[in-house]
């Protein structure tokens, strides 16, 4: 009898390789091969996941989105103030440990990629509407207005909307610069900045 292979747990275990490759040796260094050797497994069975540099990128940044959105989840299912939630929800963006640094280097490296392979696009578009849901989330919380429902809803005024582009854009900011520049950045101060931030918005001096 042919051997059942459970999908969702084999995509675990793979992610987990990747996570742990790139984690030692940078993105150049995750290769198909040194994923394989990493889960234990031939080359020949990562086929129906990823053949390629290109496709492990791939499925290491789809692998990503998913972690980072099981982790909002639980934010957003917790008992928990308004303002810490919002901070607990934007710090999923921030490479603030090993495994969300990992991530960062894995969004930075789509980013980049997007520029010239167009298989990329989808995304980068996905990953920026996301992105400013969990900033107008987060808005909403420290405002004390209603949250939007779904992806793509809007806030309620042009001025909250603008107010979430902003935080946007400090965020992808924040993040860039601590994941190029740890040492000026270190995760108490990421963690600072991004209450002083919050706090401004939660007073209303945005």
């Amino acid at each position: 009898m042919p051997k059942v292979v459970d999908h969702a747990q084999r995509r675990a275990e793979l992610a987990r390789a990747v996570w742990a490759v790139i984690g030692r040796e940078g993105i150049e260094g995750a290769t198909v091969r040194r994923v394989a050797e990493e889960a234990g497994v031939s080359v020949g069975g990562l086929r129906h996941y990823f053949d390629s540099q290109q496709g492990l990128l791939r499925f290491a940044a789809e692998a990503m989105a998913g972690s980072v959105r099981a982790r909002v989840a639980e934010h957003l299912r917790a008992d928990l103030p308004d303002v810490e939630r919002a901070r607990l929800i934007l710090e999923e963006f921030l490479p603030l440990d090993e495994p969300r640094s990992v991530e960062v280097d894995v969004w930075l490296a789509c980013l980049v990629r997007s520029r010239f392979d167009a298989s990329f696009d989808e995304l980068r578009r996905i990953s920026g509407v996301g992105e400013r849901h969990l900033c107008r989330l987060a808005l909403a919380y420290c405002r004390g207005v209603a949250p939007p429902g779904d992806i793509g809803q809007r806030l309620d005024t042009g001025l909250l909307e603008q107010q979430a582009e902003r935080l946007h854009l400090f965020m992808d900011g924040l993040t860039l610069q601590a994941a190029m520049y740890p040492t000026e950045f270190p995760p108490e101060q990421v963690r600072m900045t991004l209450r002083r931030e919050l706090g401004l918005l939660a007073r209303g001096e945005y």
